[in-house]
């Protein structure tokens, strides 16, 4: 006979047998399918044996898009070689006689080299003014092999740009890109002729932009880049990661000669408005008041009674010119021009030199403690006039 202790303890265990079976058949789907946990991994495409032409890794597809528009620019002229001084002494030709085939002035043919960049299906070329200036012969050669005389459209020493022209059918033409729109640390590629070794391509970035007070050219308004740039290549290509023409290679900060990583390239945006001019005028047309002026210093101010050095003080008027018409004299200080706050002479040349001949320029100016508002029409700037305005 079972005791009512077994009938129990029987009880329990049914019980918990049929918790288990219930836990099981209702879970056990889920525990199946959870062998081990899921990770997800994100896996990069299989390596090929051609990379993108774009991006991080290539810039093989700007530079086929922009090469064949940058040209290589040989220039020739007949220099006159004066004799050394040394051979025209009285001692020495008392010894040696006279010898007039060492005396005598001799011509000699001198070359240079430099680069361009195609704008245009007519034949027109940007480059530089120091690259061709003086030039006697100029001859371009092409990425395709073309070779062909050039001449000069008109010239900007003020920016250190020229205009060639060449008549070539089939012309590749380079494709404008937005300069004022580069940042800081955007990817800039230099196409040019460097030691005349023929088309070469550097990369780098855009290390500053609007540099200026630098002494090279009167206007300056420069793209900086790290990107490799060496003697040949003035009047080349800067373009972006696309392919697109951002600046005009110039010059170099350089200490031997070679590049040193500080670049500098005229922006598009300053390039072709100086290109535009030349075509329609012949020259650019720039407007010019007759002011000198001068960053204002903390001696400056206090000489001034000033209570900062906001601005740019006036040294100097041109008796007679349109500043001195319209009212200003020396020691105002221009604060600002057309709304835009002044506080360098450069800012001064570059924002008065923007208008045409006839355009009317209004001025801020502080005199005595009171601010004043002139209005003065500019005429044009005559060549090569001083840095100041």
């Amino acid at each position: 006979m079972i005791s009512r202790h077994t009938l129990s303890y029987l009880a329990q265990a049914v019980i918990l047998g049929l918790a288990i079976a219930f836990v099981v058949m209702y879970f056990w789907p889920e525990i199946a399918g959870q062998d081990a946990p899921t990770v997800e991994i994100r896996q990069t495409a299989p390596e090929t044996s051609k990379r993108p032409a774009n991006g991080p890794y290539s810039y093989a597809q700007a530079v086929d898009r922009a090469s064949p528009a940058v040209v290589n620019i040989n220039t020739a002229k007949v220099v006159t070689v004066k004799p050394h001084p040394f051979l025209n002494d009285p001692v020495f030709r008392q010894f040696f006689g006279n010898p007039d085939n060492l005396i005598t002035p001799r011509k000699r043919v001198e070359t240079s080299l430099g680069s361009g960049v195609i704008m245009s299906a007519q034949g027109y070329i940007l480059t530089n003014h120091h690259v061709i200036q003086g030039a006697e012969a100029i001859q371009v050669s092409l990425q395709d092999g073309r070779m062909v005389q050039a001449k000069v459209v008109g010239s900007d020493p003020e920016t250190d740009v020229a205009v060639l022209k060449i008549d070539l059918k089939k012309l590749p033409v380079i494709t404008l890109g937005h300069s004022d729109h580069l940042r800081v640390g955007d990817v800039v590629l230099a196409i040019g002729n460097p030691f005349g070794v023929g088309q070469t391509v550097t990369m780098g970035i855009v290390s500053a932009t609007g540099r200026n007070k630098l002494g090279i050219n009167t206007i300056e308004n420069f793209i900086q880049t790290d990107a490799a740039i060496n003697p040949g290549n003035s009047g080349g290509a800067l373009i972006d990661a696309e392919g697109n023409l951002v600046g005009i290679n110039t010059a170099i900060f350089s200490r031997s000669g070679g590049n040193q990583g500080i670049g500098f390239a005229i922006p598009t945006s300053l390039a072709q408005n100086v290109m535009e001019e030349i075509l329609e005028h012949g020259r650019p047309l720039r407007g010019w008041l007759g002011i000198e002026a001068q960053v204002i210093t903390p001696q400056i101010a206090r000489a001034l009674d000033l209570e900062n050095t906001t601005g740019v003080v006036v040294v100097g008027v041109v008796r007679g010119g349109p500043a001195h018409s319209a009212g200003l004299q020396p020691r105002d200080v221009l604060v600002a021009i057309d709304g835009k706050k002044i506080a360098e002479a450069r800012e001064a040349l570059l924002a008065i030199s923007g208008h045409k001949p006839g355009g009317r320029v209004k001025m801020e100016v502080l005199r005595d403690g009171k601010t004043l508002m002139l209005e003065a029409t500019a005429i044009e700037r005559p060549a090569r006039a001083a840095v100041t305005e």
